[in-house]
């Protein structure tokens, strides 16, 4: 419960509402026996007038009616807004988690969090909140009124209590461990279907959809393996506690039988002995439905905080010093990816300066290490300490923010939102006027292109901008850079998918564009560089 009570404290004026309404049905509610005891007693004495019995269980029935409600709203109601803060704290955090990470991790094992788990929590601080305040009500006052009627009775009917206290905690050990495994074999499931649906032409143009599908199908049988180890457990587990209650009531009949023929008890108070007792069986299912929600919230809880405990390695400076200017300076920069411990390094002894307002072209063979120094320069990935300089400050000192909005970044691999072109390229500038949007589809040289598809600046690109060409994607994103305006242009080889005829015509229109602007320009084909300083 630690965990999840850290949560259930910000709420914790909702949380003692509902429970205090909470209580106020279960009153209602087990004030119910006690009329019907008397309403039968009195037919036993041949007093037929049940009017103000009848009028009262309404009245009963009518108070648990409001609260029922309002107690709903405040747990249930307290429980999604836990899964919103939970579900937000983890999207802020992936947001600020480095490049490398996600280089790293799988795309599947996130959505699992994000789905799943977080849903398991959620039903831990609704459902499993109930499941713990409902008895602490229902199990003295039931226990109590028992007494009350018959001592000897109430000590049989209570008799199964310790036997399920350990029949919980070893329960619960077991259905921990294999929630785990449930969820890890979800996370692997997601996974495989986010690869070979991204993937999906590349299996159609192999021909390999069979083999995806067996392949599919072993990953999605482990799945099915691992939730019916669990549901044996909570089955089993659900079993014990049905069989306990059954000998209980057995045992309770038996017993309250004979007194009510020796006039011990009377046959109301025998009546509501058996209600009350059957009211005190419900807490004790709902104990056992407990330890098997919380178990499953303590475990992805678990798997969320490990999640949340990845230190965000790109941060902002405390004390971040301003720049001044966009003079570039790299000075002895060598540089290894994270994930690649001893490989060679992408990057080796590099030194270079770019004053403000120069072009400078950088060309290599594949893998040379030009597009780890076009992220090195935004800090996408973090350089050496002191190696890279932007207007005379260390890129490690500078507002991790301004710089990234003086520096206009242009991937190699251009992602679209599954949003309109329009929206698409001003994702910078989300209030840019039309007219700016176009000027910047014009100097990217897909302003004719967007004009003639059938809804122009408003056509929809679909998910990744797939019904696009790899061309038209990287000239949108060129032209999503230019409408920032930015001091500083970063391209890293955007024009990889554009013909050499194409190519010219938008680097004719960026030339004026680049003036007086400090530009790095990546590129595969000599002539996309030949105008540099």
């Amino acid at each position: 419960m630690n965990r999840i009570r850290q949560w259930l404290w910000r709420y914790r004026g909702r949380v003692a509402a509902g429970f205090v309404c909470l209580a106020i049905v279960d009153v209602a509610t087990l004030f119910v026996p006690l009329v019907l005891a008397d309403a039968i007693d009195r037919l036993t004495a041949g007093n037929a007038n049940l009017i103000r019995s009848g009028l009262f269980i309404v009245g009963l029935a009518v108070v648990a009616f409001v609260f029922r409600f309002f107690w709903r709203l405040f747990l249930i109601g307290t429980s999604r807004r836990i899964e919103r803060d939970l579900r937000a704290k983890l999207y802020d955090h992936l947001l600020a988690l480095p490049a490398s990470f996600y280089n790293e991790t799988k795309t599947g094992d996130l959505m699992a969090h994000a789905t799943n788990d977080i849903e398991a929590v959620t039903f831990a601080c609704g459902f499993g909140l109930i499941t713990i305040l409902d008895p602490l009500v229902m199990i003295p006052f039931s226990i109590g009124v028992m007494l009350s009627i018959d001592v000897r009775m109430t000590a049989y009917a209570v008799l199964p209590l310790p036997i399920l206290t350990f029949v919980m905690l070893g329960f619960g050990r077991v259905i921990h461990k294999r929630f785990e495994f449930v969820q890890a074999a979800f996370s692997a499931t997601m996974e495989k279907v986010r690869e070979n649906v991204s993937g999906v032409a590349v299996l159609k143009a192999f021909v390999q959809e069979a083999g995806s599908e067996r392949d599919f199908a072993r990953t999605n049988q482990t799945l099915a393996d691992r939730n019916m180890s669990l549901v044996r457990v909570h089955g089993l587990f659900h079993a014990l506690i049905e069989l306990l209650a059954g000998a209980t009531l057995a045992l309770t009949l038996w017993i309250g039988g004979g007194s009510v023929i020796r006039n011990a008890v009377s046959l109301g108070d025998f009546v509501a002995f058996s209600q009350y007792l059957s009211m005190l069986i419900w807490p004790m299912i709902a104990l056992g439905d407990a330890v098997n929600i919380f178990q499953r919230g303590r475990a992805s809880l678990g798997r969320i905080g490990v999640l949340l405990a990845v230190p965000p390695e790109i941060a902002e400076p405390e004390s971040p010093r301003a720049m001044a200017g966009t003079r570039i300076e790299v000075r002895r920069l060598t540089f290894r990816y994270p994930a690649a411990a001893g490989t060679p390094p992408a990057l080796r002894d590099i030194d270079l300066t770019l004053e403000e307002g120069t072009t400078l072209g950088v060309v290599g063979m594949t893998g040379s290490g030009k597009s780890t120094l076009a992220h090195l320069i935004p800090r996408i990935f973090d350089p050496p300490p002191g190696t890279v300089r932007v207007g005379g400050v260390d890129v490690r000192d500078a507002s991790l923010s301004e710089l990234r909005k003086t520096i206009g970044f242009v991937p190699q691999d251009a992602f679209l939102f599954s949003a309109t072109i329009a929206e698409n390229i001003a994702f910078g500038r989300p209030d840019a006027p039309r007219a700016e949007i176009e000027r910047a589809a014009q100097l990217a040289g897909i302003h004719d292109e967007i004009v003639a598809f059938s809804d122009g600046y408003e056509t929809r690109v679909g998910e990744r901008g797939i019904s696009l060409s790899g061309g038209q994607k990287q000239r949108v994103a060129i032209a999503r850079a230019l409408l920032l305006q930015p001091q500083i242009v970063v391209f890293d080889d955007p024009l990889s998918a554009v013909d050499a005829e194409r190519e010219e015509f938008i680097l004719a229109n960026l030339r004026e564009f680049f003036r007086g602007r400090t530009s790095i320009l990546i590129a595969h084909r000599l002539s996309a560089v030949r105008n540099a300083d």
